[in-house]
């Protein structure tokens, strides 16, 4: 096996995870939202914007991958490719276990706006912790890339 071939499946995981988990909190958040708005129609503007937030882990799957494409090449040491599936890992799984759990706070902001609350602000709120991580794990593939490159 060469280098490069450890180097795509951490491109790919750093892209797949995170677009997959995304795909799948926005659903959650989505049926959540049609719930409510059965509720409260007036309410829908709120779960729309809540719905809308695990969205962002999708996004930083796709900024770490495209960050590392200009690293990849066809004559890449084993150090730099064990670098970029440890990115990948790091990315993937944390920004992907992160958006699920952004998607539970935010499911649950959503039913209490369909329950006639306003609990926009404070779910934004608690829906920034998990975020926090994810951008952190953003942040440590950006680290990667800059001392492998």
């Amino acid at each position: 096996m060469e280098p490069i071939v450890l180097a795509y499946i951490g491109t790919a995981l750093m892209i797949a995870v995170p677009g997959v988990c995304s795909g799948i909190a926005l659903a959650m958040c989505g049926n959540a939202t049609t719930g409510a708005v059965k509720k409260n129609p007036a309410g829908f503007g709120n779960c729309l914007i809540l719905s809308a937030v695990p969205s962002s882990n999708g996004l930083y799957g796709f900024i770490g991958f495209y960050l590392t494409l200009g690293i990849l090449g066809p004559e890449m040491d084993w150090l730099t490719a064990a670098a970029i599936l440890a990115g990948g890992l790091i990315l993937g799984f944390v920004s992907g276990i992160c958006c699920i759990k952004q998607a539970d706070i935010c499911s649950n902001g959503i039913a209490a706006v369909g329950s006639g609350q306003n609990a926009l602000g404070n779910t934004l709120i608690l829906a920034a912790f998990p975020e926090f991580f994810a951008i952190l794990s953003l942040l440590a593939v950006i680290l990667i890339n800059g001392a492998i490159s």
